[in-house]
């Protein structure tokens, strides 16, 4: 059965929140200077080597977007992995919270929410990274952090999904080199859709990552269709299903 969570999600988010900007320092620079190295290192060393016209852009123009929403689902998929499993089984914050008049699924939720947040600030920092690159072109690029919101509510959900079941700590090797390394890849992000085989390229087109990379690339270029509902649609189908399986799972472990 799926309890709903109140607005009393908002005191969990505001605990991450209040912890991360104390620790800020020791997570701060790699948000910067890793987007910045792989700029340089495939936008301009492997540009060099495909050559200047990729998709109707320079190479480096064109990861651009792609590298944004790839660093948006790494903070909101380590964040709501790594982060939330210390802060159940290590530090046991969430013993604590649940002493408090907030149910498991306010919890749940308040998770997702500070992993979506975290999500948005690294598509923030990376996007300012692009443009001191010179690689936005439209203004439409400034909704790029919203994308990264709603990707990183996704992501979150996934993550709490998996968290909520997985036996111990090592066991996130598995979700990490066999879910989200892959995607990494396969999304678009280093190579149009189209020069992968036919069946591949079909099932790229699914994977959570690959929707999130083709709005960044559309307000980068800030060209529109309706072709665009379909990768929002595939976003919320995600958000559905797992932020609801989620709710559910964290519950039976929670309380079991």
């Amino acid at each position: 059965m799926i309890h709903g969570f109140t607005w009393r999600f908002y005191r969990v988010w505001q605990r991450n929140r209040d912890v991360f900007f104390r620790l800020w320092h020791s997570e701060a620079p790699a948000s910067v200077i890793e987007p910045i190295i792989l700029l340089v290192a495939f936008g301009l060393g492997m540009g060099g080597l495909i050559g200047e016209n990729v998709d109707g852009q320079r190479y480096i123009e064109f990861i651009a977007p792609g590298v944004i929403a790839a660093y948006a689902m790494f903070s909101a998929s380590f964040e709501c992995t790594y982060g939330s499993y210390f802060r159940m089984e290590h530090q046991y914050t969430f013993d604590a919270i649940l002493a408090t008049p907030l149910n498991v699924e306010d919890l749940t939720a308040g998770e997702i929410f500070w992993g979506a947040t975290r999500s948005a600030m690294t598509g923030s920092v990376v996007l300012a990274v692009a443009a001191a690159f010179g690689l936005v072109p439209s203004w439409w690029a400034l909704l790029v952090p919203l994308v990264a919101l709603l990707e990183g509510v996704m992501f979150g959900a996934i993550s709490m999904f998996y968290t909520s079941i997985v036996p111990s700590i090592y066991t996130f090797n598995y979700f990490f080199t066999l879910f989200i390394s892959p995607m990494f890849f396969l999304a678009g992000v280093f190579f149009p859709l189209d020069t992968f085989p036919a069946v591949l390229e079909k099932i790229s087109r699914f994977i959570p990552l690959t929707p999130a990379v083709q709005l960044n690339r559309a307000l980068f270029r800030g060209e529109f269709s309706w072709d665009l509902l379909v990768p929002l649609a595939i976003i919320a189908a995600y958000i559905l299903v797992f932020f609801s399986l989620s709710l559910v799972t964290m519950r039976r472990r929670l309380t079991k």
